[in-house]
């Protein structure tokens, strides 16, 4: 009898140490810092015309890492921060940065013209892109990306703010969405993520 419990013990030893062995399911998958939704039914379509008029669709920037905020040029903190940090990471990436593409979408068109828009967005990157739609089609979006924004009046009517959804959306070099990404987390974690999903589509 003791010999079978030695032996039963020795058995569940074994099986342990080689449970341990064996990788996790899905370890080869990189570890981001940002939230996955990989497979998210939400935030596949984006249509919007740019500063110059021209229509631009996420199907276009397939081949890039591709990073989507919403936001307004007015915004005192979360907008130029996001974008100052999007900026500041691309040129960390070296060569890869030209793989790397920014899209701001206001929530305010009734304020942000595309003149307006365009000297903004390229005082971050020349590359980054800003779009604006109409009242409805902003609409529009914001449902398609569950991004929440309201207009907050303010003590004159031209000088109301935006209170909104302070997130980015990722989308690897495939065209897929991939992270979401909330504001504050940091341009280290941001320079890991895009590296991971850069690497992948390599």
């Amino acid at each position: 009898m003791a010999l079978l419990i030695r032996f039963c013990a020795a058995l569940a030893a074994a099986l342990i140490l080689s449970a341990c062995d064996r990788a996790p399911v899905g370890a080869d998958k990189p570890a981001f810092k940002a939230v996955d939704i990989t497979g998210a039914d939400y935030a596949h379509t984006l249509s919007l015309p740019d500063a110059d008029g021209k229509v631009r669709t996420l199907a276009e920037f397939k081949g890039k890492v591709t990073v989507v905020f919403f936001g307004y040029t007015q915004c005192p903190d979360v907008c130029p921060t996001t974008m100052a940090e999007l900026a500041e990471v691309k040129r960390s990436l070296g060569k890869d940065s030209e793989r790397v593409q920014g899209v701001f979408v206001t929530i305010d068109p009734e304020r942000d013209t595309p003149q307006l828009l365009k000297n903004y967005i390229t005082a971050f990157d020349p590359s980054f892109v800003a779009l604006r739609g109409s009242d409805a089609q902003t609409k529009a979006v914001a449902k398609e990306f569950k991004v929440y924004y309201a207009k907050v009046e303010g003590r004159t009517p031209g000088s109301y703010t935006m209170d909104h959804t302070a997130g980015s959306f990722i989308y690897d070099t495939q065209g897929r969405l991939r992270l979401f990404t909330r504001y504050g987390g940091g341009a280290q974690a941001l320079a890991s993520d895009l590296r991971a999903l850069l690497n992948e589509g390599a």
